[in-house]
């Protein structure tokens, strides 16, 4: 947490249309070693809303780190990765894809649009939970990152 030295929650946006995943991440970040706040929107549309703070998401925070399935109603991740990546304002703020495809095509077409990384979500409700734990250690404990991801 070297970048958020104010003693303040780490801001989390998961964009997921899995109620289930949704709980397991939930769960893998209660477990987790840092203190957060998660944000949890279902859709590309509404990400996109939510980071551009539009609507009902005005209000919303600016996340530290994003972890993005692909497969998602409305408007897919690919779409919403290829946006964030090309919006100056959000670029910065690391993107993790947490997804089920484990095909080549869709990791080289994430890593073309500038994902952080690419982890396929495990079956294993307990690999699931680990892997969560392990994002939020590596990105909170050992990464370093910027104080606001927008400078």
């Amino acid at each position: 947490m070297t970048f958020r030295n104010q003693g303040l929650p780490v801001e989390i946006l998961l964009v997921e249309d899995n109620p289930g995943d949704v709980r397991l991440t939930i769960e893998g970040l209660k477990e987790g070693k840092v203190r957060n706040n998660l944000s949890v929107v279902e859709d590309g549309v509404e990400a996109l809303a939510f980071l551009r703070k539009e609507g009902k998401y005005s209000d919303a925070v600016r996340p530290d780190l994003i972890l993005l399935d692909l497969n998602l109603p409305k408007k897919d991740g690919r779409e919403v990765l290829s946006e964030i990546k090309s919006d100056n304002d959000l670029c910065r703020i690391p993107v993790v894809v947490l997804t089920t495809s484990k095909a080549e095509q869709d990791i080289l077409k994430a890593y073309s649009l500038h994902a952080n990384c690419y982890i396929t979500k495990p079956v294993d409700l307990d690999q699931f939970i680990a892997v969560v734990e392990s994002i939020e250690d590596f990105w909170f404990t050992i990464v370093k990152l910027p104080r606001d991801a927008s400078q």
